[in-house]
């Protein structure tokens, strides 16, 4: 990190109450010049001009850039797969509930954000540094337990038969993002909408045919 974007002295005290219009805009703002600069190019500076605050208030907000960067891939992915997207819904078949997380999660994914993030977090600068843990914890871990407590109440219902949830659920998003999203990293291709669809239809396939309760039909 830069001398310019060290955290500069807290104010003692609990300070003043912090205003939730402006910790949006600095979200805003750092997903879009993390995504522009990457994480050693976008300064403190250039994300509190963006959001039309003083770099004290983004710190005031976030602590240090490690802080912010966190908050906004924690930002991204509940902006996309919010926890509502993982209630129980019963009334709806469980394929197409899969279908239905999985079409969210991949958009979230594969777009230039999350693109660029992952690209990031994989170069040779950050690999050792704390990001990837923070990244990990604010983003695929959350998303991972919130979708275990949907396998949970699935397997209550009587409709999952699974060992091992915390294990079923990073298997399903590891299905999903397969060669696709290995494609969209490299930049070597984009795949196309009805390729994409068929292959969450085809993980999501793969998936219950694993883990979905045999039902035994009864002796006439």
């Amino acid at each position: 990190m830069s001398r310019s974007d060290a955290s500069p002295t807290k104010p003692a005290g609990p300070g003043r109450p912090k205003d939730p219009a402006k910790r949006a805009a600095i979200l805003e703002a750092a997903k879009r010049m993390f995504t522009q600069h990457g994480f050693d190019g976008a300064s403190m500076d250039q994300i509190a001009t963006e959001a039309g605050v003083s770099k004290l208030t983004v710190y005031s907000h976030f602590g240090d850039k490690e802080g912010l960067f966190g908050a906004a891939v924690k930002s991204h992915c509940e902006q996309s797969l919010p926890t509502t997207l993982f209630h129980a819904r019963p009334d709806m078949p469980l394929r197409e509930r899969l279908l239905e997380i999985a079409e969210a999660f991949y958009a979230m994914i594969s777009s230039p954000e999350a693109v660029a993030g992952h690209r990031m977090l994989c170069s040779p600068q950050l690999a050792e540094s704390p990001l990837p843990r923070l990244f990990w914890e604010a983003g695929p871990m959350r998303v991972q337990r919130d979708f275990a407590g949907l396998l949970q109440r699935r397997i209550e219902a009587g409709e999952l038969v699974v060992p091992d949830v915390p294990r079923a659920a990073a298997q399903f998003f590891t299905l999903l993002k397969g060669e696709p999203h290995a494609q969209l990293v490299f930049g070597c291709c984009r795949p196309g909408t009805d390729d994409v669809h068929v292959h969450l239809a085809a993980s999501v396939d793969m998936f219950l045919s694993a883990y979905a309760a045999r039902r035994v039909p009864r002796a006439p």
